[in-house]
């Protein structure tokens, strides 16, 4: 499946956007993110993440306004903190757009929405994770020691974050923020 990734948006999921989600979370290393099994767990998350009080969960779309991916800032709380995440479709990692879709989110994220410092963790074992984190300006913190565990497995989980007063990395690719 081809995408259009020349310019890239950030923009609230959509209903029509529940198959793709389905289709993302039938991907094995997606199976423990989100609980999407089906389009109907699909359009009740789209619903939830919709109504969030304390975050802003966004589709990462393509140049032709299809979701390849999710970025988020969630759990934020009352110093001005929140908590970053992201995916995108197997079709197009390693492409950048995780690396570009993070900048563009904690861009919007410390300018618009008002939040200081953005925190984020990936386990060891995920050192593209690592590589998206630091191209999008977040500076290692240290190793959380058996944070997560997945099918009876614990896993050391790296914390990153990135501060308003850190320095901006160079943009790699235009990406709009339609909040």
């Amino acid at each position: 499946m081809g995408y259009a990734l020349g310019e890239l948006g950030l923009r609230r999921w959509r209903t029509g956007d529940a198959l793709r989600l389905v289709v993302a979370h039938d991907d094995p290393e997606m199976v423990n993110q989100g609980g999407i099994v089906d389009r109907a767990s699909a359009v009740d998350w789209i619903g939830r993440v919709a109504d969030l009080d304390n975050g802003h969960v966004y589709a990462v779309a393509d140049a032709d306004d299809h979701p390849i991916g999710c970025v988020g800032v969630t759990n934020i709380d009352r110093h001005r903190v929140g908590w970053t995440w992201y995916w995108t479709l197997a079709d197009v990692r390693g492409q950048g757009v995780a690396r570009d879709s993070l900048r563009a989110l904690a861009d919007w994220a410390h300018h618009d929405a008002g939040l200081y410092r953005l925190e984020l963790g990936h386990r060891l074992n995920n050192p593209a994770s690592c590589a998206v984190a630091a191209g999008a300006g977040f500076l290692s913190e240290g190793v959380e020691r058996q944070r997560l565990t997945y099918d009876g497995t614990r896993y050391d989980v790296e914390r990153h974050a990135r501060l308003i007063t850190d320095p901006l990395p160079s943009p790699q690719r235009p990406v709009s923020v339609r909040a």
